[in-house]
């Protein structure tokens, strides 16, 4: 016992910071760029060691946003990737909510979008039989806004009109999905470009309001054009409502190829600069502007072809598509 005491009184400050230094922080530098792991050859004296560690917590606080960027940005799509791939039930989706809330709220606001999708796209597939069902579903997700829902039941008696709620569950998603961005954008648009209005621009894209979705995509391109970090818009089947014939049959091919692509991120998302470079060019063709600007936005698929990765496949497919279109409009 008395080895052990004495052992112990000579586990003075010195002691215990040279064993922080040696077995824990330049454990920790071995993480870090090279600039800052050099620093540690040489830590003979206290300001070169606090000047040390004083780069690895600035090193760390620059990075620990970016790396919870790729976690939600990966949350993100599993949320939708389950939501597509399990039917939701009143059970599921309250415990979604709940469980979601837990973690990050913002989770549960993006949640309520895919899940509203999802319930479109069982009425339009199923028809008005699932609405008895799907209000129970839908009253935790709306919140107030389900008082929409009930002025819409009885307009729809004793004639259902399926696609009258398909379209109030379409717009509620864009609003929630809308709410999201933003709420993104504030947290972390120091690491990443992410625009707010992309499903607003797709949204006025699918009601015909071609000059409406042309300013927001335009206005999207532009931030995006020299983006550091891009953002993903999922195609899975809740998503590709919104979108138009030519997108549904790209992603079509995709699952003609891979059945399983879905199960990988890349096969099942495009950029949300290849969306507004998408969309501006399909209003520009139906808006019918000159050769001059469809040029112009040659140049920037162009670039974007260059920019993406070679296996962002549905990206370039994307691009392919209405860099076609451009050249036969022009050429005509």
């Amino acid at each position: 016992m008395g080895s052990v005491a004495s052992n112990l009184r000579s586990l003075n400050e010195s002691y215990f910071s040279t064993w922080l230094v040696n077995n824990y922080i330049g454990q920790c530098a071995q993480l870090c760029p090279r600039h800052i792991l050099r620093l540690f050859d040489d830590v003979g004296t206290t300001t070169k060691l606090q000047n040390a560690v004083s780069e690895i917590v600035r090193w760390r606080l620059d990075t620990s946003l970016n790396d919870l960027w790729q976690v939600v940005d990966f949350a993100e799509y599993y949320i939708s990737y389950a939501v597509s791939r399990h039917c939701l039930t009143v059970r599921s989706c309250v415990c979604w909510m709940n469980e979601l809330t837990k973690i990050d709220k913002r989770f549960s606001v993006y949640f309520s979008s895919v899940a509203l999708l999802h319930v479109a796209r069982k009425i339009s597939r199923n028809g008005f039989s699932e609405c008895d069902r799907v209000s129970y579903i839908l009253s935790p997700i709306l919140g107030l806004n389900f008082i929409q829902w009930c002025n819409v039941l009885p307009r729809c008696k004793p004639e259902p009109n399926a696609p009258e709620l398909v379209e109030l569950l379409q717009k509620s998603a864009v609003e929630h999905l809308t709410t999201y961005r933003q709420l993104m954008a504030q947290d972390f648009g120091s690491v990443a470009t992410i625009i707010t209005t992309d499903f607003e621009a797709l949204y006025a894209y699918k009601r015909g309001d071609y000059q409406r979705c042309l300013q927001l995509s335009t206005q999207n391109e532009h931030t995006l054009f020299y983006a550091r970090c891009l953002h993903d818009v999922p195609t899975l089947p809740e998503f590709i409502q919104l979108m138009d014939d030519d997108i549904v049959s790209l992603t079509a091919l995709t699952l003609i190829v891979d059945p399983e692509c879905r199960d990988y991120t890349v096969n099942a998302c495009i950029t949300q600069l290849t969306l507004s470079l998408y969309l501006m060019t399909q209003c520009q063709l139906k808006l019918h502007h000159s050769v001059t600007s469809l040029a112009q936005t040659l140049d920037y698929i162009e670039v974007a072809q260059r920019r993406l990765p070679r296996w962002c496949t549905l990206d370039h497919w994307t691009l392919k598509l209405i860099e076609r279109k451009v050249y036969l409009t022009i050429s005509n």
